[in-house]
């Protein structure tokens, strides 16, 4: 089974978490892509839903499949959030932003009354960090910001430097925004405590760390869909 059709069989799973009436958020990203698509044949279908996004690439999929989307200030706490992973840890500690839209997908896990993470297998991982983790950064005066995060990243033994994100010469510009820098971390030890001293930095808008959000994490396989939870 390759990681694209393990990432359909989680996002056609994850609508069995959909009931009608709902407000549900939708994420980005190739995995929640495929949850979009699946949540558009139940409207279709008569399944009467409220929906909201998380970056500008997920509005356009969803209006491009008839799906209307909401201001998320105009409707409030979400019952539901579902969304994908970079990286899958124990406790169903994350790492996400590969797309650049973090700020606005954590925006919306925090506004969810539950969020399910889906993903493929490879996804799942012992200890978080292969992955680089991103933090967006407030544009001005970001040299002094990429300094100060230096300095955190070594206190938790993170010896890699942050990396500007660019799209050709140019620097990547998030929905938000603002700029992307990721971090070859290897490996993260202590996520709480790093999450905790990257969110306090001025200038750091937010970073990939996402713990303590996930309910349940579907995750996709050659055996079927597993249900972790934290």
């Amino acid at each position: 089974m390759t990681a694209d059709e393990q990432k359909k069989q989680v996002g056609d799973a994850a609508v069995a978490y959909v009931k009608d009436g709902m407000k549900v958020g939708l994420g980005t990203g190739s995995t929640a892509a495929w949850f979009v698509k699946a949540v558009a044949e139940q409207v279709k279908a008569g399944m009467k839903l409220t929906l909201v996004s998380t970056s500008i690439q997920t509005t356009q999929l969803a209006q491009s499949l008839g799906l209307v989307i909401k201001d998320i200030n105009d409707v409030g706490m979400l019952d539901l959030c579902v969304d994908g992973a970079d990286e899958v840890g124990p406790g169903l500690a994350l790492i996400k932003g590969g797309g650049a839209a973090l700020l606005r997908e954590k925006l919306i896990w925090e506004q969810a009354n539950s969020c399910i993470v889906i993903a493929d297998a490879a996804k799942h991982v012992a200890t978080l960090g292969k992955f680089a983790l991103p933090i967006e950064v407030e544009p001005f005066a970001w040299k002094g910001t990429v300094n100060r995060i230096s300095d955190v990243l070594i206190e938790f033994d993170i010896t890699m430097m942050p990396k500007a994100r660019k799209k050709g010469d140019d620097y990547w510009i998030t929905d938000g925004g603002n700029l992307i820098f990721d971090v070859a971390c290897g490996a993260i030890h202590e996520p709480a405590g790093l999450a905790s001293a990257l969110k306090s930095l001025t200038g750091v808008v937010d970073h990939g760390l996402f713990l303590d959000l996930a309910d349940i994490a579907l995750i996709g396989g050659p055996d079927g869909v597993k249900v972790l939870h934290p």
